[in-house]
């Protein structure tokens, strides 16, 4: 069951080509806009299953008042690989230690969670059950007069459980 996160929770985010911001606590990420983050371990098929739908429905968002991103459970040079190219597409960040992944009180991977710009979790959705995520969706849609994606969308897996969390 996602919680609310600590305010000084670091996100690190990945660099590029030695481009990108300095790691920072969650709530200088939060001044301008909320976050639409999906949560991925690297280690696991699950994960893997649900990249391009994840890319999908962060890219629905691409134009709304919310700061969409990945959140890879690696280091930079892991989470660069798991990614290939969509690590140029979306801002991410990287959480070898899982400490966004405890912060949020995830327990379970991959994870849809939206974070308000006051730092609550008011949607989250743990594995990949369509519903859930379209629910999330739907509140992040809600909340910045967006339309929220189909989901579940052509070629998205069916649903699975997921993995646990902290590994």
């Amino acid at each position: 069951m996602a919680s609310t996160p600590s305010p000084d929770l670091i996100l690190e985010p990945l660099s590029l080509e030695g481009e990108g911001f300095p790691a920072r606590p969650l709530s200088e990420w939060l001044t301008t806009f909320h976050l639409a983050s999906v949560v991925l371990d690297p280690y696991t098929n699950e994960s893997s299953w649900i990249l391009k739908t994840a890319a999908r429905v962060l890219h629905a968002f691409s134009g709304a008042a919310v700061r969409t991103n990945l959140i890879v459970t690696a280091s930079a040079d892991e989470t660069r690989t798991f990614l290939g190219p969509l690590a140029k597409e979306f801002l991410v960040f990287t959480d070898p230690d899982r400490a966004a992944v405890k912060s949020f009180g995830l327990s379970t991977l991959p994870a849809l969670v939206f974070v308000r710009s006051d730092g609550t979790i008011p949607a989250a959705a743990e594995g990949w059950n369509p519903g859930e995520w379209r629910a999330v969706a739907k509140a992040i849609a809600d909340v910045t007069s967006w339309t929220a994606p189909a989901i579940p969308g052509l070629g998205d897996p069916t649903a699975f459980a997921g993995t646990p969390a902290l590994g």
